[in-house]
């Protein structure tokens, strides 16, 4: 996995790694809490050696006290020594107990012993550390008595002073452990849970180990903002520029049999695939294509309640023969979009939709409009939409982001391999943390900048059509007009073929400072405000 996955995972499960930090520091700071606070007090002695007066003397006996001084401190803890302390100060615990308390310590190539004794009260602490210092020097003198060849001799150099402060819990170091540990708790929560998350996430979920085509990637809707009318209500939002490409990249895909009928479906209930149907059919007819929309989920339909329409009579009324195409076909409120509600439900949805009737209006629909949206129930659930899926020109399919598990959705594409269907796309829907706003050329100044060079164009667009007015050429009779085959029309984008002279569905990708003006004439459609945003 590489760094920016593990980025993009951190910043997805943020909030169970900060779950995972705060239990960390909170039972740090517990425990620091529960710990007694324990003072040390320490003595010194230093080791002296007895000898005589003379060079060769004293070089013996500094060298005979380097050889015993570490002897002496281990001496410092043993019964012999700390029985006599317990003695002397009361104590009610054992030496074994109490040579835990005591450290001792020489540094090398010193004379000097430092005893440190440890105690919840910091004067018993000191009284500890000069006791022990007192009777090792006894037990010293009384084990190596004095000679005219080699003695020593210890003396305490440096009573035990009352600690003020307790040397333990350490407040610092435990604060700065419990961040270390916080931060590696919290991002190995994160992590772990990513990694055995099985939910398709990311557009690299979507394609796996295949070259899978993304046709686009829907951002979540903001609280309070309603999914199926984010175009109406913030054409500038970064969702609605995700309809706008899902829309331009739908162009280049190629129909089977230059069917202009579009199949949109999902994995599971729930993904959103109505809303984004509902969303794509706006702005394609946004663009200037007729588009029809057909809600062929028989057994839950959703689009006339998202459009707020009539659904008693639809598409079940035409599928049983009581009712033509035109007579169900109802104004969606967007100039250039019908509808086609689901009517009442069957009892056989799967055997009308795979039908020739339905077959039948499919075509009659795709000589009539630009573009035919048909809104299908989900793969895994139900068999309509593979069913289905053979009557039109291509399939595509939403999976909604930390929803659908990748298992399920290979389950669901595979059931649309095995009736040869054709997957022109698929759709991430419902994606979250994707960062944007609105965009900066809604305010007053850009918009006239715009309408000038809107107007440039427009001018030098005239002066290009007088110059080919007079160009034999230029009649309308092209000499290769008729030899256009099925695939100048694969994208559900081109025009029909049906009806010459009409605008195209989907247009090609433009510069930026175009794509603004393509806006607020879809905004002017929609009666939308044409000030600051």
């Amino acid at each position: 996995m590489e760094l920016h996955h593990y980025l993009l995972n951190l910043r997805e499960r943020w909030r169970s790694g900060l779950v995972a930090a705060l239990i960390v520091v909170l039972a740090v700071a517990g425990l620091t809490a529960m710990q007694s606070p324990v003072y040390r007090g320490t003595s010194q002695v230093f080791v002296q050696a007895r000898t005589g007066n003379g060079v060769e003397d004293l070089n013996s006996g500094a060298s005979f006290a380097s050889q015993q001084i570490m002897s002496y401190a281990e001496l410092a803890t043993t019964p012999y020594v700390l029985d006599e302390v317990i003695g002397d100060l009361g104590l009610e615990i054992t030496p074994a107990r109490l040579a835990k308390d005591v450290k001792v310590t020489v540094e090398e190539g010193s004379f000097l012993i430092r005893i440190s004794a440890s105690a919840n009260d910091p004067q018993m602490a000191a009284r500890i550390a000069d006791s022990t210092a007192e009777n090792l020097q006894e037990a010293v003198a009384s084990l190596s008595p004095a000679s005219t060849a080699n003695s020593v001799e210890l003396r305490i150099v440096a009573d035990a002073v009352v600690p003020e402060t307790p040397t333990s819990p350490n407040i610092l170091r435990n604060a700065l452990l419990g961040i270390v540990l916080a931060l590696l708790a919290g991002i190995g929560t994160a992590l772990v849970r990513s990694l055995l998350n099985t939910r398709v996430r990311t557009i690299e979920d979507l394609q796996g180990s295949t070259d899978r085509i993304v046709l686009g990637a829907i951002p979540a809707s903001r609280s309070g903002e309603d999914a199926s009318r984010i175009l109406v209500q913030n054409p500038y939002s970064v969702a609605s520029e995700s309809y706008r490409e899902l829309r331009t990249n739908l162009q280049f895909v190629k129909l089977v049999e230059n069917r202009r009928s579009v199949l949109v479906t999902s994995s599971l209930p729930g993904e959103g695939k109505s809303t984004a149907t509902v969303n794509l059919a706006h702005v394609l007819a946004m663009s200037g294509a007729r588009v029809l929309l057909v809600d062929a989920d028989l057994r839950s339909p959703s689009v006339h309640r998202i459009l707020g329409l009539e659904g008693d009579a639809g598409l079940t009324t035409v599928l049983i023969g009581q009712a033509q195409l035109e007579e169900v076909t109802q104004f969606a409120g967007i100039d250039g979009l019908d509808v086609i509600t689901s009517g009442a439900i069957p009892p056989n949805p799967s055997e009308l939709l795979g039908s020739p009737a339905m077959e039948d209006l499919l075509e009659e629909a795709s000589g009539r409009y630009d573009v035919v949206l048909v809104d299908a129930p989900p793969l895994l659930a139900v068999t309509d939409a593979a069913v289905l899926s053979q009557a039109v020109g291509g399939v595509l399919v939403v999976a909604q982001s930390d929803r659908v598990r990748r298992a399920e959705f290979e389950r669901a594409l595979a059931k649309l391999e095995t009736v040869d269907a054709n997957v022109v796309g698929l759709v991430l829907n419902r994606v979250r943390g994707v960062s944007g706003s609105v965009y900066a050329y809604g305010s007053p100044e850009a918009r006239a900048v715009l309408a000038a060079e809107a107007e440039d164009r427009e001018a030098a667009a005239r002066a290009e059509a007088e110059g080919g007015a007079s160009d034999p050429s230029s009649d309308g009779s092209h000499p290769h007009a008729d030899e256009a085959g099925p695939e100048a029309h694969a994208g559900p984008g081109a025009a029909s073929p049906r009806r010459p002279g009409r605008r195209k569905a989907v247009r090609r990708p433009v510069s930026g400072r175009q794509a603004e003006i393509d806006r607020d004439r879809e905004l002017e459609s929609l009666g939308g405000p044409h000030g600051e945003h």
